[in-house]
């Protein structure tokens, strides 16, 4: 008489039956699915004896469960990671999850994309643009101001000083002359035209002249030596009488060559004498 060979749950003969052998019992398939079948960790569902059941880590998934929690793709045969909660991602999710995130769409920046970095922040090349005009700055050059990034054309439109000539940005250099900002090459010589930044000049009703050509084109000529009276060195001080100019040091008696600045004279036929000469003539 053959030994029996029952269900270990319920006892039902498995004589000729589908069964299971589960730590080295044997048991049906319905008692297997009650009592023996591990949970699938995605839907919570017994995994039962008629399904393909993958595990990792003491973890249990039915083979259709087994999917990348972030696209849904199937990961049977496939390289995952099981992260936070259990759940399992494929590499390209774990690679985008992972990445640093742009500043402009916050979108990952993956491996091999084009990107920009700016004090820790970073932007997909095509996503870093200008404030002002929209336009990609991508790798080119730019300002920040604040939260902000210029182009070159924005920010001198939006910050550079303006040239008080030719109302252009001025952009680098460039020189102040009575708290105006000006281009170095438009500071010049209204008559010669050379640059007149770190050169001495006079300025005459808004007109620049250098030293030379304020002496030639500018300048009062003395009534006495006949040069002209520049401002410069020897004789800064000037006289005036009645439409006339001298070097204060020229400005002397024409008999006894006293000097009269700041002295009394006499005007006698068109001549400068000191006080005591016009009584000895």
């Amino acid at each position: 008489m053959s030994e029996r060979f029952d269900c270990h749950y319920c006892r039902d003969p498995l004589q000729g039956k589908k069964y299971v052998q589960k730590e080295g019992r044997h048991c049906c398939v319905k008692c297997f699915d009650k009592f023996c079948a591990n949970t699938c960790i995605e839907c919570k569902k017994p995994i039962g004896a008629d399904s393909k059941e993958l595990h990792f880590k003491n973890r249990y998934w039915h083979d259709s469960c087994f999917r990348c929690f972030k696209c849904y793709t199937s990961l049977v045969n496939e390289p995952f990671m099981l992260r936070e909660n259990n759940k399992v991602w494929c590499s390209n999710c774990t690679a985008a999850e992972d990445a640093p995130r742009c500043k402009g769409c916050f979108k990952p920046i993956i491996a091999g994309d084009q990107n920009v970095e700016y004090k820790k922040m970073v932007w997909h090349k095509d996503c870093f643009t200008c404030s002002q005009c929209k336009q990609v700055i991508g790798s080119g050059s730019f300002f920040p101001k604040g939260d902000d990034f210029y182009c070159v054309s924005c920010h001198e439109h939006k910050f550079a000083k303006t040239c008080a000539k030719c109302k252009n940005p001025i952009t680098s250099g460039g020189l102040t002359y009575q708290e105006q900002p000006w281009h170095s090459e438009c500071f010049i010589c209204s008559n010669c035209k050379k640059q007149l930044g770190g050169k001495r000049f006079t300025a005459v009703e808004d007109q620049f002249y250098c030293v030379e050509c304020y002496k030639e084109c500018v300048a009062k000529k003395c009534a006495g030596c006949k040069n002209p009276i520049t401002g410069f060195g020897r004789g800064t001080s000037v006289v005036n009488y009645e439409d006339e100019s001298w070097h204060d040091y020229c400005f002397k008696c024409t008999k006894c060559a006293r000097g009269l600045a700041n002295k009394r004279f006499v005007c006698h036929n068109g001549k400068i004498y000191c006080a005591e000469c016009p009584k000895r003539l």
